[in-house]
Order: structure tokens, then C-alpha cells, then sequence
């Protein structure tokens, strides 16, 4: 079965503005990634659109991949799909600084995919944007509702901040 993630540049360069669609479910496996960010058996979603202008390919899409992962801040377990927006530049002819090399008639989109799924999972993942942590007295997690331990004691060596601050309210 032919790579999906290879396409014929040639038959696009052909014509200035002529364009393809790849629209492709890959596993992780086949693009060599092996990362415990990822479920076992995980495919990237490839949406992209290709198309040729007068000194190269002009490649856009997104990308969607499942993570999942432990909070950071609470230590539960969380999950998502990692969206990595595609807008790269393949010439034959480097002029734009950006770009990459286009070598032979064949353009391969499977380091591009590789490489955004890495970049673009979490490194440290959150359940929420505001997850507020852990208890640090106790351990509860603070998002289930407050644990009932007394506020940590007052640090006099803040308190001239604290007046400060209490005269900008």
C-alpha cells in the first residue's frame, strides 16, 4: 500500500495553482513515535490542503492528535486531542528563509506530521486552566472543594508588600 503521507510533487508543480487534499488517519506507530503522551494505538488525524504557486508547494491544515497524561497541578488524570495548525512552505529553489528544500518529485509529509505531534502535545498537562492544586498541608485536591485545614500561617517578612498592596485596593 502507498505512503499516504507521499505525494507527487511533480503532478502539482506542473500547474500553478493546481491543488490536493490529504485527508489520512496515521498511526503513531507508523510515523516511529513512541511516547507514553500518546494511548497505545493512537492515530493522528492528517487534514491538509497542498497547493502549488510559482516557486513551490504551500502546505495548510491541522493536525489532531489524542493525548493523555497526569495533571500537573492535582495529579488526576486528564486527556485531550493535541490541534497542531499546519502553514509551512516547500521550494525547490530556497528564497524564503522558512521554507523547505522540495528534493526530487516526491514530497514527504511524514517528518512534518512527526514532528508537530511531538511539538505540540503537552509537555505538562492541566485538567483545567484553573486547576487549583493540591492542599498543601494535607494533599486533598482543592478542585473537589476546600479540605477544611487551617491557612497556612503569615510571614512578617511580607508584610510591607502586603501594605502596599492593601493601599492600591
Amino acid at each position: 500500500m502507498p505512503n499516504p503521507l507521499v505525494v507527487n510533487a511533480a503532478e502539482l508543480l506542473r500547474r500553478q495553482g493546481s491543488d490536493r487534499h490529504v485527508d489520512v488517519d496515521v498511526s503513531l506507530v507508523d510515523l516511529g513515535i513512541d511516547d507514553a503522551r500518546f494511548p497505545d494505538g493512537a492515530s493522528v488525524s492528517v487534514d491538509l490542503q497542498l497547493e502549488s504557486n510559482n516557486d513551490g508547494i504551500d502546505v495548510t491544515g491541522e493536525l489532531r492528535t489524542p493525548w493523555h497524561g497526569t495533571c500537573r497541578r492535582c495529579l488526576s488524570p486528564t486527556a485531550g486531542v493535541a490541534v497542531s495548525e499546519v502553514h509551512e512552505r516547500y521550494q525547490r529553489v530556497l528564497t524564503d528563509p522558512d521554507a523547505f528544500e522540495l528534493l526530487g518529485d516526491q514530497l514527504d509529509l511524514h517528518p512534518l506530521v512527526r514532528e508537530l505531534v511531538l511539538l505540540d502535545a503537552p509537555q505538562t498537562p492541566l485538567c483545567q486552566d484553573d486547576c487549583p492544586g493540591l492542599c498543601p498541608t494535607c494533599g486533598a485536591r482543592l478542585a473537589d472543594g476546600p479540605c477544611g485545614c487551617a491557612p497556612p500561617p503569615k510571614d512578617d517578612r511580607w508584610a510591607a508588600l502586603d501594605a502596599l498592596r492593601d493601599q492600591l485596593d
